[in-house]
């Protein structure tokens, strides 16, 4: 074994020996670094084109595995003049570093030539894929929610639920941060969202440890626009769309930006009406409930986003941004539930609920940060957040039992719901960056504190007057700190590519749950809790085989967490109706998933991904019972799950056509031993979705038009 050890290790050095790298930073006029810019390597002989990069946010490019000649690079920008470097040359074992390139604004007039530039609708790299919004027909009219249903790989249910893979634990960032919101708020968030402002949908399946390890599908990363403009500028949009019901949407945006500071804002507003149909066919003991509810989810929307970024030097900058929206969705429910006497098969009475629930959502953020980076490769940032959530409902939860007829009321039972929550979200985090041993070592710690109180009042109706039911009320306090350290490396070798890191978090957390007075204060003598402390690690690691630029291979593997949303672990009791309600369950643990990816990608498009994950202590809402013949809908560490992922995607392009097309399957294993009796669990499914996008450039590029047919299946 020994000796297998050193051959190995005496091999990896041979091939670092090997190694060729190019790398550079590009710049412009004012010193700062310019991303985005298209890098060409070429050879001297005949300026053909040996290799393509671009740089990135910090300016810097970057070739590997150059066979021995003569080189320059070419830049291009769009907007600024084209500049190549001096010649250099390329030989065994060696690194070049090509002096600072500078690019210059493009003065001469341009009249009657129009550039172009469109990125693809979907593209697949090794790390990520990313649907383009910017540019297309998905850019005006729709909100986060609904291209999050477009994107490939990606579900969203009736419910609002966001899976990815076959797998629903999807952790949403927006601009590289994870947002603190789940269920139902982040669905009601990524509405307020709208297209206009987003650039791309980043949809890494396998992070490494630099982020969260929350998320056992992976991680949806939201990029909004940034305007990189000189002077000042602004937009406005506005869209339309008609389903059942119509919504309507509008939004401006302003910036100024010179040398040293760029300031910035804008302002959204959308109104929107959706509507559900829900069926939920029950048989408990001797009776059958076959319940059909209309929803209807109304909600007027405002978002708005300030901020200024200040460049200190060539090196340092430093930034705040306050964002935030305010809401007010409106919900309904109304179900027609005949109760059924199972023996005679006949309806004994009909249940009628007409709920109606008034909320107001509103949040703000503030964010200031520091970022420095040198042309060594050095790049440290550092964010300071503070988030602030205010939510409150108010429930009518009326319901009537008339005779089987429909006509003759019997009796009515009326409920009021009370419920305002408060979330305050600190963080601190620093990450940074180096060149080491002729690849990238990045390292960095994140702190974050969450507080949440939430109030919950259940009111019996009676006429006029209303009595608070202090057996079904209660306060739920909730607060969550989570610390922690990571450590990354990558390194580019002959033919191949390692990127492997280890992430370390501490999670503490505290729940106390009260109950209240006949008053509505809080009864403090009263107070349960349950407190809990944990240290994971989880490791990651990736390797690519790019010998071959045509045919290319890529594993990943990562162990991931899922810790269950305060809402999940609120014991409070929302009722549906007399026969169904909703809880939370403060015994429900996290969830974790090992999972291993394999990517292959053929002559530059073909790529198909094979993904397997094993998730342990799976939770899952389940339907159980309470007093006989009550359900309640809960979650529960119920299972272990396997799951099989594959996905193909191809992308076409022929003269005036283009097309992209996705295909996404899944097999799904449940194992569980509910406990008492024959409660087994062995349950299996297949599922799949396809999507696809088509583009046709119709007339003359400079005066025609582009259309775009696109759409979705999604099997049971």
């Amino acid at each position: 074994m020994k000796i297998f050890i050193i051959l190995l290790l005496v091999g990896l050095s041979a091939i670092g020996v090997n190694a060729q790298k190019i790398t550079g930073i590009v710049k412009d006029e004012q010193g700062k670094n310019l991303s985005s810019a298209s890098v060409l390597l070429k050879r001297i002989k005949d300026s053909s084109v040996a290799k393509i990069a671009a740089s990135n946010s910090s300016g810097r490019y970057e070739f590997n595995n150059i066979p021995a000649g003569k080189y320059f690079i070419g830049i291009t920008h769009v907007g600024y003049a084209v500049k190549s470097s001096p010649s250099f040359e390329v030989n065994e074992a060696s690194e070049v570093q090509v002096p600072e390139l500078v690019l210059e604004k493009r003065n001469t007039s341009l009249e009657g030539i129009t550039v172009t530039a469109r990125k693809p609708m979907v593209e697949v790299k090794a790390d990520k894929t990313i649907l383009n919004v910017e540019g297309t027909i998905n850019a005006v009219g729709n909100d986060a929610l609904e291209l999050l249903r477009k994107a490939p790989g990606v579900l969203v249910d009736k419910d609002d639920n966001i899976s990815l893979s076959g797998k629903n634990g999807v952790q949403i960032y927006i601009d590289g941060k994870p947002s603190p919101l789940s269920g139902q708020d982040l669905a009601s968030f990524l509405k307020s969202l709208q297209s206009a402002q987003i650039e791309s949908i980043e949809i890494i399946t396998n992070p490494s440890a630099k982020y969260d390890a929350a998320g056992n599908a992976g991680i949806i990363n939201i990029r909004l626009k940034k305007n990189q403009s000189f002077g000042t500028n602004g937009s406005v949009n506005a869209g339309y769309n008609i389903g059942i019901h119509g919504r309507y949407n509008a939004g401006i945006a302003l910036n100024h930006r010179n040398k040293n500071i760029n300031v910035f804002g804008n302002y959204n507003f959308n109104h929107g009406l959706n509507a559900n149909i829900f069926k939920l066919y029950r048989e408990l003991l001797d009776t059958i409930f076959d319940q059909n509810s209309r929803m209807r989810n109304r909600n007027t929307n405002h978002g708005f986003k300030a901020g200024v970024d200040y460049t200190i030097n060539k090196k340092n900058s430093i930034g705040l941004v306050v964002n935030g929206n305010v809401s007010d969705p409106r919900f309904s429910n109304y179900s027609v539930t005949p109760i059924t006497y199972k023996p005679t098969g006949v309806v004994d009475r009909i249940l009628v609920a007409d709920n109606k629930n008034k909320m107001e959502r509103e949040n703000v953020n503030i964010n200031l940060n520091y970022r420095f980076a040198d042309t060594a490769g050095h790049e440290l940032n550092i964010d300071a957040d503070h988030g602030m959530f205010s939510l409150r409902g108010d429930q009518l939860q009326p319901n009537y039992y008339f005779d089987p007829s429909g006509t003759t009321e019997l009796s009515r039972f009326i409920y009021n719901f009370i419920s305002p929550t408060d979330i305050d979200i600190y963080t601190l985090k620093a990450d940074y960056e180096q060149n080491f041993k002729k690849g990238k070592l990045g390292f960095g710690g994140k702190s974050s504190l969450v507080n949440t109180k939430n109030n919950f009042g259940r009111y019996n109706v009676y006429g006029n007057d209303k009595e608070l039911d202090i057996a079904r009320s209660n306060q739920f306090d909730y607060n969550e700190n989570i610390n922690a350290v990571y450590v990354n490396y990558n390194r580019p070798f002959k033919g191949f590519m390692i990127q492997f890191g280890v992430r370390m978090e501490n999670s503490n957390s505290t729940g106390d749950s009260y109950g209240l007075n006949a008053d509505g204060s809080v009864d403090y003598s009263s107070k349960i809790s349950f407190e809990r402390h944990y240290t994971n690690l989880f490791p990651s690691a990736a390797l690519t085989f790019n010998k071959n630029p045509k045919s290319q291979w890529g594993f990943t593997y990562s162990r991931r967490i899922d810790r269950p949303a305060y809402q999940d672990l609120n014991p409070f009791e929302f009722k549906l109706d007399e026969y169904t309600f909703m809880k939370g369950n403060t015994q429900l643990r996290p969830q974790y998933t090992n999972s291993y990816g394999i990517t292959h990608t053929y002559n530059f498009k073909l790529t198909t991904k094979l993904n397997y994950s094993h998730v342990f202590d799976v939770f899952t809402q389940l339907v159980d019972t309470a007093e006989t013949s009550k359900s309640f809908l809960t979650k529960k560490n119920l299972a272990t799950q396997d799951i099989v992922s594959l996905n193909i995607s191809y992308p076409f392009q022929y003269k005036w056509y283009s097309m992209f097309i996705n295909v996404n399957s899944f097999y799904s294993h449940y194992i569980a031993d509910f406990g008492g009796g024959n409660r087994i669990i062995n349950l299996d499914v297949y599922s799949y979705n396809i999507f696809m996008q088509n583009s046709f450039t119709l007339g003359k590029k400079e005066k025609g038009w582009t259309a775009e047919l696109s759409g979705f299946y999604n099997s049971p």
